[in-house]
């Protein structure tokens, strides 16, 4: 027998008594375990859920504006949340320094989807992230304090009442809710708005845009949600 031949019969003889130890040491039930995979039974549509938010009231009532909302959540598999959010936007400012007094209030419509982040997307916390498309259509009053011309004593003011204006922007929105107990979740909402088409008053910017905030091209927001699982 050549040394070749010899190294091969040594392999091979050792590869067996390691085979035969394993199987020794294993558990007998471990020996004739099977492994199955086991089907998810959560169907597609697993319910849907309302909530409603708590900042904008709280904005409302301790400043010049603020609003209120609620959403209707459609669940598909724990994974896929289709949402319908609707508000209502009010204003009335008065500022000190330049005297314009602004006044408004309109509906608001968004309509997106989240998805859920978390690896076990059946556990009853959940983590979002998602995208909105939301639009208002919405009438403002306008109007400025008289001004008297020091050098020729004449009275200058303007008013618009009813001014026609509306506007169209997106959503990134990231979310957590919590199971407190039953079907009752409680959650954040944060978001980055971009405007995207909108049409002003006539005399100048949208102090604040119902369901947006006060005017500006992109603007950060939060919603604390009470959420009741269906």
């Amino acid at each position: 027998m050549t040394r070749q031949q010899n190294i091969s019969t040594y392999i091979s003889r050792t590869a067996i008594s390691l085979i035969l130890l394993a199987t020794t040491l294993l558990p007998a039930g471990a020996q004739n375990k099977t492994f199955t995979i086991q089907n998810d039974s959560v169907p597609l549509f697993n319910g849907f859920a309302v909530s409603f938010d708590l900042v904008g009231p709280a904005m409302q009532a301790l400043g010049d504006y603020g609003e209120f909302e609620a959403a209707l959540r459609i669940n598909l598999h724990d994974q896929y949340f289709p949402i319908f959010e609707m508000g209502y936007g009010c204003a009335e400012h008065d500022d000190e320094v330049t005297g314009i007094y602004y006044k408004t209030a309109a509906p608001y419509f968004k309509l997106g989807c989240d998805l859920n982040l978390l690896r076990n997307k059946h556990a009853p916390n959940r983590l979002y992230g998602g995208l909105r498309y939301a639009f208002t259509a919405y009438n403002v009053d306008i109007s400025r304090d008289d001004i008297t011309d020091p050098v020729w004593g004449t009275t200058t003011n303007f008013a618009v009442n009813g001014d026609k204006c509306n506007q169209h922007w997106a959503e990134i929105v990231f979310g957590l809710d919590a199971k407190i107990f039953g079907p009752l979740h409680m959650g954040w909402m944060f978001r980055y708005k971009r405007r995207l088409f909108h049409k002003d008053p006539s005399v100048g910017n949208a102090w604040y845009v119902p369901g947006y905030g006060i005017y500006g091209d992109t603007r950060l927001g939060a919603n604390f949600n009470i959420i009741i699982d269906i």
